[in-house]
């Protein structure tokens, strides 16, 4: 091969190379230097709901922190599929985080096309769980979960609850309630714990399927009869959980945030390590728990075992409630 043909095989070589490593070296100086202005946290449910109060209670701390702020967004729809079919298209440059939970993430794409697949979404951290409760209006006729119960076994499909989204922890949870106590209830899915909570308190329904940690908001325009927990909660120390009723049912939704898949490595580490840090700072901690959270930390580096332990066990959930497509 003579020179001439040699340079002209060469020439491009070398400059893909050096645009390469160019490259390489930009990004390497931007995950250094990240983050260096605020980030976006946009959030797949209406405003007034679990994954918004907890995000507020994280904006709160996020600059002391991160040394940025984060400025809260919403595109809410089809119970989280709406963002979440869009994540992967973002910009993945750690700027965009997205809250994300479970049994959501999992159950949709499980159930019916939902424009995304489980394991196209890249979670960076799971900081907290909320069990699920009943709630009735606080002018109710329910006093305890036994009258509810009684009169939803008279009175078959009458009984109606409020809960967020198809196919999410509440429906799940409403669901398993229906099997364990012979009782046959009608779940009405909201766009978010935010419109499920405003139709309860107006008395558009008997009940809520809701989480524990609205309580707190309601305050006392509506009356919790039993939480989905091991044990009762430290901010609701009065409410029975579902197990001392005899019903055996634990469950609820973890919520977490996600990045577009395109988001290098440091930047994922990075973000996982500004939101464990928050999730062990006092001011935070204290909220969290006040308002019924119980607080989790699975950063970045266990989240494969964490996302394969919970899609076994949701996808078992789906088969025995008949859900699967």
């Amino acid at each position: 091969m003579n020179k001439n043909k040699i340079a002209r095989f060469t020439k491009p070589l070398l400059t893909a190379m050096t645009v390469g490593a160019l490259s390489m070296s930009m990004s390497s100086m931007a995950a250094e230097d990240f983050p260096s202005k605020p980030i976006n946290y946009i959030l797949t449910f209406n405003a007034g709901g679990e994954s918004d109060l907890s995000a507020r209670f994280q904006q709160t701390v996020f600059e002391k922190h991160a040394g940025v702020k984060t400025v809260i967004q919403y595109m809410p729809g089809a119970g989280g599929a709406v963002a979440w079919s869009q994540l992967n298209g973002m910009e993945g440059d750690g700027y965009t985080i997205m809250g994300i939970n479970i049994p959501h993430t999992i159950m949709q794409p499980i159930v019916k096309d939902s424009g995304y697949k489980t394991e196209e979404l890249t979670p960076i951290y799971y900081f907290h769980y909320t069990p699920n409760a009943i709630f009735v209006p606080a002018n109710s006729k329910f006093e305890q979960l036994s009258d509810l119960v009684d009169y939803a076994k008279k009175n078959p499909g009458m009984v109606t609850f409020a809960g967020s989204g198809s196919n999410s922890a509440n429906h799940i949870g409403q669901t398993l309630f229906d099997k364990m106590t012979g009782v046959t209830t009608t779940y009405v899915p909201f766009s978010g714990i935010g419109p499920a909570m405003t139709a309860l308190m107006g008395n558009q329904l008997t009940a809520g399927f809701n989480y524990a940690t609205s309580g707190a908001n309601a305050g006392d325009k509506l009356r919790m009869l039993a939480v989905s927990a091991e044990k009762r909660l430290k901010a609701f120390p009065d409410v029975p959980t579902f197990k001392e009723l005899g019903i055996d049912l634990v469950g609820g939704a973890y919520r977490g945030l996600a990045v577009p898949k395109s988001t290098p490595e440091e930047v994922r580490q990075k973000l996982s390590k500004i939101i464990g840090d928050i999730n062990s700072d006092p001011e935070f901690v204290k909220k969290m728990e006040d308002n019924g959270f119980v607080l989790t930390d699975i950063p970045y580096e266990q989240m494969d075992a964490f996302m394969e332990a919970n899609q076994k066990e949701y996808e078992g959930v789906a088969e025995l409630l008949g859900l699967s497509k």
